[in-house]
């Protein structure tokens, strides 16, 4: 038996081959399969089974594209009522692949169709070597039950249940593959380690400690991270079946005037996916900042409308197809071009040009402890900010802007910070299609602030949902 894991930083998602000698199954596969197809022929395996554990939220599957090329059989949920051609799976359903027995649990909770495959390696002995348990039960964390409007109660107590009389029913020594790890917003409080085990997890998940019902139902149900807009569409988009990869649009190149001239049209946005400086000095206006190199595919699809066609601005034709694909990723799929040549013949073709002023830490610092007359944002998540922030800064995090910019006061300066710069560029795109002009990015974010010494270390790593859930705050608030 071959395990083999792909792990896809940004969305945290893991995705597995299981594999015996000459046939394999791939479970929970990303929309982009070549890395299977290349990892199966690697092996001198061919593709035979595609196992679903639950219809994900934060991800396009590519169950319909493998299928497409390989001819393997859909394995899904039963009670997910898939629409596409599959062999639907429900408690006791067993798989066969070789000498391996791939048992199925019914596990709901995270999400109601929810299950789990539990393998048996034959070839050596009876007992479950491994569960692949989607995202039920995490390393460090378990699975977040409060996706489903007005189902949360009714989630978190079908999770206990799948925790405590199914997961945990298993040896200790089984082996624990979830499909997500730190960095997702499937949980809350996930470990960086990718795999572990029933045993470790029992003894040290915080989670699984919470013996009460109701206490774990408390705890899973109250002071959870906001959920992204597209979780409940990209949920639906795997249960219908996605588009196949290869009947979407493929990028153009469009020089500065037929770029400009399509940029206008209302069925259009503009996602300029540059480095937040590249962005500062100059961009096309009214387009969007998501900085590929921050939390990319998990803010565009929180923030981008999915009925848009989507215009990219890139450092080169190469940068802009990465973005398709990571647009793809999160059911955007209607990326139709870049701007060839980038900002720079933009510029040269005389076209109007936007700006962010870029605010060093020490010009930040002189700015908020003098009597000029500002608003800082602080765009974080409210976890972050209750760790420590500026003195007087406001906290609106950048996805609720679209919504909450009539709180500010488009006539102040407006000075938006987050952890390092990313999301507060974000912040600055959105502030700006509503009217602010006046406006500045804090370079360095609250990470710059603490290393140059106006405030405590900060514990929040540039992926912006990740270990600052983790209940780990610190206690100090930043005087300006």
């Amino acid at each position: 038996m071959i395990v083999q894991q792909f792990f896809v930083k940004g969305l945290a998602h893991s995705s597995y081959l299981v594999g015996g000698t000459k046939t394999c199954a791939i479970i929970d596969p990303r929309r982009d399969i070549g890395i299977y197809l290349d990892a199966a022929k690697s092996l001198d395996m061919e593709v035979t089974h595609i196992l679903e554990t639950h219809l994900h939220a934060d991800f396009i599957s590519g169950h319909l594209d493998l299928a497409n090329k390989t001819g393997a059989k859909i394995y899904a949920p039963e009670a997910a009522n898939c629409a596409f051609d599959h062999t639907p799976m429900a408690e006791g359903n067993t798989v066969t692949i070789e000498d391996m027995a791939v048992r199925v649990l019914e596990t709901p909770g995270h999400t109601p169709e929810h299950i789990s495959y539990v393998v048996v390696d034959e070839g050596r002995g009876t007992d479950p070597v491994g569960v692949f348990c989607g995202d039920t039960l995490f390393v460090g964390d378990v699975g977040r039950p409060d996706l489903f409007p007005g189902k949360a109660q009714e989630l978190a107590s079908q999770l206990y249940e799948s925790l405590n009389e199914k997961l945990l029913k298993l040896p200790d020594f089984c082996e624990v593959y979830p499909a997500h790890g730190a960095g997702s917003l499937c949980g809350r409080a996930m470990g960086a380690k990718r795999t572990s085990t029933i045993g470790y997890e029992r003894k040290y998940n915080a989670a699984l400690q919470i013996k009460d019902k109701k206490e774990f139902i408390a705890s899973l149900t109250t002071n959870m991270p906001a959920a992204p807009d597209h979780f409940s569409r990209c949920s639906a988009i795997n249960g219908s079946g996605p588009a196949l990869v290869q009947s979407l649009p493929v990028l153009e190149p469009f020089d500065p005037e037929s770029f400009h001239k399509r940029a206008k049209a209302s069925e259009t946005v503009v996602l300029d996916v540059r480095s937040y400086d590249a962005f500062g000095g100059q961009h096309v206006p009214g387009s969007y900042h998501i900085d590929l190199s921050g939390n990319f595919a998990t803010f565009a699809g929180w923030i981008l409308p999915p009925d848009k066609k989507i215009l990219l601005v890139a450092l080169d034709g190469a940068q802009a197809e990465e973005a398709a694909v990571w647009l793809r990723r999160v059911g955007l799929d209607r990326s139709i071009g870049y701007l060839e040549g980038g900002m720079f013949e933009w510029a040269k073709a005389g076209l109007l040009t936007g700006h962010v002023g870029q605010l060093s830490v020490e010009e930040l610092h002189e700015m908020s402890t003098g009597d000029r007359n500002m608003t800082i944002v602080d765009v974080r998540a409210p976890n972050e900010y209750q760790g420590f922030h500026i003195e007087g800064a406001v906290n609106i995090p950048a996805p609720d802007l679209r919504k909450r910019h009539s709180e500010l006061d488009p006539a102040i300066p407006t000075v938006l910070l987050c952890s390092t710069g990313h999301r507060s560029s974000l912040g600055a795109s959105i502030l700006k299609q509503h009217g602010f002009t006046d406006l500045f990015n804090g370079a360095g974010g609250m990470t710059a602030y603490a290393a140059a010494g106006y405030g405590p270390e900060c514990p929040i790593c540039v992926i912006p949902h990740g270990p600052h859930f983790m209940g780990k705050r610190m206690e100090i608030m930043v005087d300006a």
